[in-house]
């Protein structure tokens, strides 16, 4: 499959489809809720996002967003490790075949309200991984405005190389600046 030509957004908090609503018609965004297509596979937010023309792809079906709940159901004692190491594989191996793809960023809405392992999760251990590719949005931040400024920052390291890692990663002791930060 082609790189995409796009830059892809995954916005994440509870506000996230009003704020991706709040982008239509801009020009150069191409944006869509798949909270509201719940039948909507990863496949084919795969191939909407790369086959996109415009410069900005926005949306809000995460990814990682399987390994985000095993990692914080792990921490939070109401998982196995056993389901975590699943969850990972199957997003390494469904990143190598190109069914999922990781966002060029993640926009964690109103971060101030996340609270316990999610906060450690999103501003930890996903940051640590590439910390100017998470970016905390304040609820009353427009997010038309934070498109128009997203910081340049290397790639994400390859997910085979790093997501692996997250097993390791312990609430209030992984995130940038931290020790166990990529």
């Amino acid at each position: 499959m082609e790189a995409p030509g796009s830059t892809t957004l995954v916005v994440v908090g509870g506000e996230a489809t009003i704020a991706i609503d709040s982008l239509a018609g801009l020009a150069n965004v191409e944006s869509a809720s798949f909270a509201e297509m719940p039948d909507a596979t990863d496949v084919e937010v795969v191939t909407w996002s790369t086959t996109s023309h415009a410069p900005f792809v926005v949306h809000d079906r995460d990814p990682l967003g399987h390994v985000a709940s095993a990692w914080v159901e792990f921490y939070d004692e109401r998982s196995t490790l056993g389901v975590l190491q699943l969850e990972i594989d199957q997003v390494i191996d469904q990143v190598a075949r190109h069914q999922l793809r990781v966002p060029d960023y993640y926009v964690v809405l109103e971060p101030e309200s996340l609270h316990g392992t999610w906060l450690h999760w999103w501003l930890g251990v996903l940051a640590a991984a590439s910390p100017s590719r998470v970016i905390p949005a304040p609820g009353e931040a427009p997010l038309a405005g934070l498109i128009r400024r997203l910081p340049t920052a290397r790639a994400w390291p390859e997910v085979r190389d790093w997501l692996p890692t997250v097993v390791k990663a312990v609430p209030d002791r992984v995130g940038p600046g931290l020790p166990g930060a990529a």
